[in-house]
């Protein structure tokens, strides 16, 4: 499946941009006055080939644990996971109330959790094995579980828009993940640890060096080669960035707009973009993340974010946050009179 989604990837028909480009600027405004909102509007339109709309905006929530924390990366024990994902189901979490307002769907999946919830409503149980393993100490995963959870999580994204969504948003829960996450980043990136390693669930300055040092080391004992994706995610990802990874790849073959949240789901976009270059015209960066690696990230992508709220809790709050903003565009895109339908005078 992986390799046939890999090559249904292609970038947008020329022409799109400058046609979106030429409604905007016949719009009832000064051409650009309406700023950054303009340009989620043109990309939208030029994903979707002609107006754009979201009505059906689906956010993904992937959960699952790491064998790294076992190295004390984190400020929270593994079984937050677990708890969290409980958080979800319930609807009791940030993002399922950032969700409700923007009137998004949340997928909850279990893609990996060492303490599994049992089966509940609304839980997606797809576990590739419950936790990775220890990437300070070899590979957290073999490159077939990679493809797997990959693969997974592209069903999942496919499944949804076969039933109508318009926009996928990509969160995630793992405690560790941001470790993970650094991991990637400088593996891709080329940045040092240091300068991609953050606090996470908010670790001290002690857990903050040996963070740092856990990722240089995750490094140096598995060598990823930053030109393969694959071998990047198996020897330093974790399973839900492999799930997110899947929806990215399933919204650009679709052509869909992919919201990214913060750090975490930025990582999953770099080995996203790696494996498909043309996936990246797919993407909207929803904010900058508080995390320090989250700037290489946005850097590397060439992305741009949309808000600087110092967020740093993942769930996909980024994204659900981003709706309204998409939301406001394609209806502004849509809606608004021309000059000429107006009757208003154009200088």
């Amino acid at each position: 499946m992986l390799s046939s989604l890999l090559s249904s990837i292609a970038a947008p028909p020329a022409g799109l941009a400058a046609e979106a480009q030429r409604h905007l600027d016949g719009l009832t405004k000064p051409p650009g006055s309406l700023g950054r909102l303009e340009e989620i509007a043109l990309r939208l339109a030029v994903l979707r080939g002609g107006a754009p709309g979201v009505r059906r905006p689906v956010i993904f929530t992937f959960a699952a644990d790491h064998g790294v924390v076992a190295e004390g990366v984190s400020a929270y024990p593994q079984i937050v996971t677990a708890q969290m994902v409980e958080n979800f189901l319930g609807g009791g979490a940030a993002v399922n109330v950032l969700a409700r307002q923007a009137g998004a769907r949340v997928v909850v999946a279990d893609f990996g959790v060492a303490n599994p919830t049992p089966t509940a409503p609304g839980l997606v149980s797809c576990p590739i094995a419950p936790g990775t393993a220890n990437l300070a100490r070899g590979p957290a995963m073999t490159r077939g579980q990679a493809v797997s959870a990959i693969e997974t999580g592209a069903r999942l994204a496919l499944d949804a828009l076969e039933t109508g969504a318009d926009l996928l948003g990509t969160g995630e829960m793992g405690i560790g993940n941001t470790t993970a996450a650094s991991a990637i980043t400088a593996a891709i990136t080329g940045a040092p640890p240091e300068r991609v390693t953050g606090r996470g669930t908010g670790v001290d300055d002690a857990g903050l060096a040996r963070k740092v040092e856990v990722v240089a080391r995750a490094l140096s004992v598995n060598a990823p080669d930053p030109r393969d994706g694959l071998d990047v995610l198996a020897k330093v990802g974790g399973f839900e960035i492999a799930g997110l990874v899947g929806v990215i790849l399933a919204g650009a073959s679709r052509r869909v707009p992919v919201v990214l949240d913060g750090f975490i789901a930025g990582a999953a976009a770099l080995v996203a973009v790696t494996l498909a270059p043309a996936a990246r015209a797919a993407l909207f960066a929803s904010h900058r993340s508080a995390e320090p690696g989250h700037a290489a990230v946005l850097t590397h992508l060439g992305l741009t974010p949309y808000l600087d709220l110092e967020l740093r809790l993942g769930e996909g709050t980024g994204a659900a946050l981003f709706i309204h903003l998409a939301r406001a565009a394609a209806l502004l895109y849509r809606e608004m009179a021309t000059f000429k339908s107006a009757g208003v005078s154009q200088r």
